[in-house]
């Protein structure tokens, strides 16, 4: 399933913004998580995939901006999108320039437009993801990518962590405590 991240700090912009995408949500088949800390989304970062992640730009862990790099270090191909009632142009500059976010809603956002960028992010999402699969294709026609290399690729995506290992001195295998 289809996977959006929402990260604001207030409970009741996610809670707004949750019934504004719950008809998108069932037309175009995605789940929606909320999150009121940054640093906690960042930590589900390693744990699911996301097609789209949305955040606010003024939170007092760690501003958007910091928040939607890190996720384009975590997860690149996840389309960023900013969410701030500041419309301070070097705010959306630094949004975007920072962060490479694919879109900027300002607060208070008209539910027919946000629910249009959502569209388009995930059609974002996909289509890129229809053209690394024929990049990755080609590599391995041309001996570029081995079949083993694409498949620890789908994995990674799957399960993003899944394929990486903390080996011990000794071989053995590091299990990180939980």
């Amino acid at each position: 399933m289809k996977r959006i991240m929402v990260v604001d700090d207030e409970k009741n912009v996610l809670q707004s913004l949750q019934r504004a995408l719950r008809k998108a949500a069932q037309e175009a088949e995605f789940s929606l998580e909320r999150h009121t800390s940054p640093v906690e989304a960042s930590k589900r970062l390693d744990e699911a995939q996301f097609y789209v992640v949305i955040s606010d730009y003024h939170m007092p862990e760690m501003s958007g901006v910091d928040f939607l790099k890190l996720v384009k270090i975590k997860q690149p191909e996840a389309i960023r999108i900013m969410l701030s009632a500041s419309a301070e142009f070097k705010t959306v500059l630094g949004a975007i320039n920072e962060a490479k976010v694919f879109r900027y809603i300002e607060k208070p956002w008209d539910v027919t437009a946000l629910e249009h960028t959502v569209r388009l992010a995930l059609l974002d999402y996909e289509q890129t993801q229809v053209q690394q699969t024929m990049v990755d294709e080609v590599k391995v026609q041309k001996n570029k990518l081995t079949p083993q290399e694409l498949e620890k690729q789908r994995l990674e995506k799957e399960e993003p962590g899944i394929t990486k290992v903390n080996w011990g001195p000794d071989g053995s295998v590091v299990l990180e405590d939980i």
